[in-house]
């Protein structure tokens, strides 16, 4: 039976006032530490807040299904209690402490959750049947069309199911003050659905909503960051030569013109599902990984790390099998925690409406050099990034980018003239800042 709820045609979601510089930083539980559970995430914290992240999105919590289990230990997607925590993490003391440690950090915890599918065995397959989608022959079904074997679909055309997830949603927030939810492939289940758990998450507390799925209409009443899935496929494909850089300008054209102002867009050159079955960061863009850091921390969007990352994220991460982060200081951990502090201190890089939008500036070989400034108040930044492998030389046009600027480490100082000529190397990058 279809709900009848129908959503308030004044509601305007609006971002928290702490989210117009923050960072999102992914955690992978089972793979952080060396314990692989929740205690060892809060010994990691005062490292996360040192990169700058001030959202912690923890993979899916819950006990894993056994029937139809894949790998020794399963996906975290295939959740068998919605309102219970997997031992292997802990118990509810041990996360409670996570998310008090973190909040005495001013940070926020988010969990991911699961609410296309569950596993086989969750007691609610037996209890209630009538919840789950069937196929033709009216069989229980996995996500048709891929390779979900492990895991069953829900109809949310059952108003009773809607009650429940939003109820098992409730129980983290009102037992555990949760901030938020990650929400995994959000566009399987009805838009709908997600106004209904939004305003009744929000008779609680103002919670934050994180989309995994690339549609405006989200942002509406619902989530206040959709994934940027569009941004990472294009980078991907420029860094393999297999896309025009005009595909990027495009991206940012339709971000401009056909999204909301409000809306965050989750920048990332990383995640579970990119490092597991596309590759490292490295194998992903080579090259041209720094430039790609760059363009998503001080470009428009909400730029995530993905755990590991910043210690150079040296292997594919096993996904169904114990297999902890090699921990090391790296140079992309250092090039993060760098960008991340320029983009807390200069207002014009903030998130969304409290930032600046992204002005091109043309420049003389428009194939392979991006360039462009945001400017708000006092300060305007200058990037320059060469998305090819081959050194370029290049002039500026129009009067946006002159002036007098301190590079980003602050060691040497340039003024930008019309007759202005820089040298890249392939892949090199430049991030000029006026008004410090």
């Amino acid at each position: 039976m279809q709900t009848s709820f129908q959503p308030s045609s004044d509601y305007q979601l609006e971002q928290p006032s702490w989210s117009k510089d923050a960072v999102i930083y992914q955690v992978n539980t089972r793979q952080f530490s060396a314990s692989g559970d929740f205690d060892g995430v809060t010994a990691g914290l005062d490292h996360i807040q040192a990169l700058g992240a001030r959202i912690l999105w923890l993979m899916p919590i819950h006990p894993i299904g056994e029937k139809n289990r894949k790998g020794t230990l399963g996906s975290p997607y295939a959740v068998k209690d919605y309102k219970a925590i997997n031992s292997e993490f802990g118990d509810a003391s041990d996360l409670r402490r996570l998310v008090n440690e973190a909040h005495s950090r001013d940070m926020k915890v988010i969990l991911d959750w699961v609410p296309n599918h569950s596993a086989w065995d969750n007691p609610l397959v037996d209890s209630h049947p009538e919840w789950y989608a069937r196929d033709y022959k009216g069989d229980f079904r996995p996500s048709p069309w891929w390779d979900w074997t492990d895991i069953i679909e829900f109809d949310y055309d059952n108003a009773a199911l809607r009650k429940y997830m939003i109820e098992a949603m409730q129980y983290w927030v009102t037992e555990f003050d949760i901030d938020g939810y990650r929400c995994d492939v959000a566009g399987y289940v009805p838009n709908d659905f997600w106004v209904q758990a939004r305003h009744a998450l929000s008779a609680h507390k103002d919670v934050f909503m994180l989309a995994e799925w690339e549609n405006r209409d989200l942002h509406e009443q619902a989530f206040n960051m959709s994934y940027a899935w569009s941004w990472n496929e294009t980078m991907h494909d420029i860094a393999h030569g297999r896309a025009p850089l005009d595909r990027l300008r495009k991206y940012y054209s339709w971000n401009e013109r056909a999204w909301p102002r409000q809306a965050y867009r989750m920048t990332f050159v990383s995640n579970h599902d990119k490092n597991a079955w596309d590759g490292t960061q490295y194998e992903q863009f080579g090259g041209c990984l720094e430039a790609a850091i760059v363009l998503s921390v001080i470009g428009e969007g909400v730029p995530l790390i993905h755990n590991g990352q910043e210690a150079g994220e040296s292997k594919r991460l096993a996904f169904f099998e114990r297999d902890p982060i090699e921990w090391k200081k790296h140079e992309i951990g250092a090039l993060y925690q760098h960008l991340i502090a320029l983009k807390k201190r200069i207002p014009a890089l903030w998130n969304g409406a409290f930032g600046a939008r992204m002005i091109q500036v043309p420049n003389s070989d428009m194939e392979k050099v991006l360039s462009f400034v945001r400017q708000q108040g006092p300060h305007k930044v200058f990037v320059i990034l060469n998305l090819s492998a081959s050194p370029v030389s290049v002039t500026f046009n129009e009067d946006l980018f002159t002036g007098r600027y301190t590079d980003s480490y602050l060691r040497r100082k340039r003024e930008f003239r019309h007759d202005s000529v820089v040298d890249l190397s392939g892949w090199q990058y430049q991030i000029w800042i006026n008004g410090l």
